[in-house]
């Protein structure tokens, strides 16, 4: 049992640390787990880096941005059609075999127009694709599927 008792009487002076050990793990735990939540993403800035000549090679990103309102961005160049993208994104396969794909699709786009254009960079060769996402407030839980 946790409670000890004295035949005789006499009162216990020592400190119960079951409770404080308890305590901090907890805290433990919340820090643990509240810790991935606040680091923060770091900003671009311009800057003018420093030359160095035996640097790690740079990732080549191809970025797709895909706008509620039916436009489409490629690397910053506006697209006339999505159709458009395929040849681009063969071309660039082609000069740079390694490259990744990012998506970056406005939360009002179809899902059919986003689905469109990892089937068309997966066409070109490109099969390293992510998402571009803008981080929210861990607070605030995204809405379901009713709207809730």
């Amino acid at each position: 049992m946790a409670s000890q008792s004295s035949q005789s009487g006499a009162i216990i002076a020592g400190i119960n640390v079951t409770p404080l050990v308890d305590i901090m793990l907890v805290l433990l735990i919340i820090f643990l787990v509240t810790a991935r939540l606040a680091v923060v993403p770091p900003k671009g800035l311009p800057l003018d880096l420093p030359k160095s000549a035996s640097a790690e090679t740079v990732q080549l990103v191809f970025a797709i941005a895909l706008y509620a309102d039916g436009k489409a961005t490629v690397n910053g160049q506006l697209l006339k059609s999505d159709e458009d993208l395929l040849p681009m994104a063969r071309l660039e396969h082609q000069a740079h075999p390694e490259v990744r794909a990012v998506v970056q699709a406005d939360g009002k786009v179809l899902h059919e127009r986003v689905v469109h254009a990892i089937d068309l960079l997966s066409q070109a060769g490109i099969t390293q694709i992510a998402f571009g996402v803008t981080l929210t407030s861990a607070s605030t839980p995204p809405a379901g599927p009713s709207g809730q």
